[in-house]
């Protein structure tokens, strides 16, 4: 299997999400290692909408592959601003790119709570050291 991408500039989560701060917004997906664990993605089910609240560590919605139905985290608290409706009629696009086919933008509560998660090389040697 090849090695997961882990991009620089963005934050990461345990559970496998990503986060970028873009404009005062936080862009949230799963990450190429979480592609790799789900395999081919049939479904995403995003639970919020626009002006919903989404909390650190608790679930906005689903993604089913193949393989299994997982759920998606909140990296860091915040209001939502988007979500990306592409995804409802091509889930596939997560799988061709992971890190365009973003699923939820919120605007943080604190937006120095993303310095909580990881960097890249964080997150590089936790994928190293977990016997996932």
């Amino acid at each position: 299997m090849s090695k997961p991408e882990v991009r620089q500039g963005l934050r990461y989560t345990k559970d496998h999400e990503w986060a970028k701060l873009q404009n005062g917004e936080v862009l949230i997906g799963i990450s190429s290692f979480a592609v790799s664990q789900l395999g081919d993605i049939t479904l995403v089910n995003i639970d919020v909408d626009p002006g919903d609240q989404i909390i650190a560590g608790k679930s906005f919605g689903t993604i089913e592959s193949v393989k299994t139905l997982s759920d998606l985290f909140g990296p860091v608290d915040g209001s939502v601003v988007r979500v990306n409706v592409d995804l409802e009629e091509r889930p596939e696009l997560i799988n061709e790119d992971c890190y365009a086919g973003w699923m939820i933008s919120i605007t943080p509560m604190r937006p120095e709570a993303l310095d909580e998660l990881m960097d890249a090389a964080a997150y590089t040697a936790y994928l190293e050291s977990s016997a996932h």
